[in-house]
């Protein structure tokens, strides 16, 4: 049985877990002033031996990213923490900005040093009113403490910390999109080549990562390289936040070394709620393909789940069970990326939205077999055709979902419309209006 590494949330628990004195009473700031006696170059050495992989959903090894940069030209570069958390199901970097956000600074502080930065940003979904006053409330902390701010500890070090608040578009998860938003236009992805890492944030050198990798590197040099990479499995080492909702028993945050499996985290959650059966689930948010109770025993590091026919991602793992109508879920997930699609390119803006159609039509019986296999074709015409992964992402639920629920979309079709009882699947009893 894996057990739980609580690092991240190891002091969620504490009254005033956001504080600058509950971080530092638990180590915070120690790894900050490690970093000012090594080379940067060390760091960044350090983050790859670390085997630290990006939390963000993609995965790329995060010590490689930092080292994309080219060599210094007298001109800034710029590190941005992209905290613009918004996909269905996917809820951990907010709860840690909420919980610690001293972790995510003292992390850009080190990042920052490391790659040459004076001038950091944090980009924030801006809905979260409540998690950007504490990220303000924590940098003001950060930097009367004199963590951040002009000569850092006497190290000669400066360093500036921007946070901002987006305006609440998902294609701004996008780095790229991100990068457009920051500098003041229109969030929608550039053409890539140039990255990032030659010419990003005002066309300088950039580096953007997700806001639990950067939170990852102050226990990583606190205890060192070989300490992460003892956690995990072969491929993706150390530790990650693990996000279960939906039918659990207790849903919540569980931390624990990558290679767990969904088996172990229910039992964890106390089981299925009301000792219900598992019907499918959600490894990483809404955007990768489902998995079904005979992926229990995946183990949930990258390259086991792609084996398997779908991605890791950001560890979101939406529990359904027997009530759920998974047409239904479909439908409302494949809403939400109709909804979000920036409409740069065609495939995207085009194919979300007759998706939206043929899976809305098909929830309410509407449509034939044929449809099925047009969901198909469109989805076909969208994966890999996109200009960014928004679109890859809208396709994976409806094919994984056909693929192991074809019957469920057929019986809609017999039935004349969902045969489902949407009240069962409610989290919460809906008590019957008195005549």
């Amino acid at each position: 049985m894996t057990t739980l590494t609580p690092i991240l949330s190891k002091f969620w628990d504490h009254p005033h877990s956001w504080t600058l004195e509950t971080y530092e009473a638990n180590d915070g700031y120690k790894a900050l002033k490690k970093a000012f006696g090594m080379e940067p170059s060390a760091l960044v050495g350090m983050a790859k031996d670390s085997g630290l992989r990006g939390r963000g959903g993609a995965g790329f090894p995060t010590g490689m990213k930092w080292s994309f940069l080219p060599p210094p030209d007298g001109g800034p570069r710029y590190l941005v923490v992209n905290a613009d958390e918004s996909e269905p199901g996917t809820c951990k970097d907010i709860p840690l900005m909420m919980a610690a956000p001293h972790f995510l600074i003292e992390g850009v502080a080190i990042t920052s040093f490391a790659i040459g930065c004076n001038h950091a940003f944090i980009y924030l979904r801006g809905e979260v009113v409540h998690v950007y006053r504490r990220l303000m409330r924590a940098v003001e902390e950060a930097y009367a403490a004199g963590h951040l701010g002009k000569n850092i500890h006497g190290s000669g070090f400066d360093l500036d910390v921007t946070v901002h608040a987006g305006a609440g578009a998902y294609i701004c998860g996008e780095e790229t999109a991100l990068l457009d938003s920051l500098e003041g236009r229109r969030g929608q992805p550039r053409s890539k080549p140039p990255f990032p890492a030659v010419a990003g944030l005002y066309a300088r050198p950039t580096v953007v990562n997700n806001v639990e990798s950067i939170a990852s590197v102050p226990p990583i040099l606190l205890h060192g390289a070989d300490w992460f990479a003892g956690m995990g499995a072969e491929g993706s080492k150390g530790f990650g936040i693990f996000s279960l909702s939906g039918h659990v028993t207790r849903p919540g945050q569980y931390e624990a070394p990558l290679g767990i499996t969904l088996r172990e985290l229910l039992d964890m959650a106390g089981g299925m709620r009301d000792g219900k059966q598992l019907k499918f689930w959600t490894p990483g948010g809404s955007s990768t393909p489902l998995f079904t109770a005979e992926h229990l025993d995946i183990p949930l590091d990258f390259d086991s789940v792609a084996k398997a026919g779908s991605m890791l991602g950001t560890r979101a793992l939406q529990i359904f069970d027997e009530t759920t109508c998974v047409v239904r879920a479909v439908d409302r997930w494949t809403d939400f990326y109709k909804h979000e699609s920036c409409g740069k390119c065609t495939p995207c803006r085009e194919g979300t939205w007759w998706l939206k159609q043929i899976t809305g039509r098909l929830e309410h019986g509407q449509g034939t077999e044929e449809d099925l296999e047009k969901l198909l074709d469109i989805c076909d015409n969208i994966l890999g055709r996109s200009f960014c992964a928004l679109g890859d992402g809208a396709t994976s639920p409806v094919t994984s979902s056909i693929q192991y629920f074809r019957e469920e979309y057929l019986d809609h079709l017999r039935h004349g419309g969902c045969p489902f009882d949407r009240d069962a699947s409610s989290l919460f009893a809906k008590e019957k209006a008195s005549v």
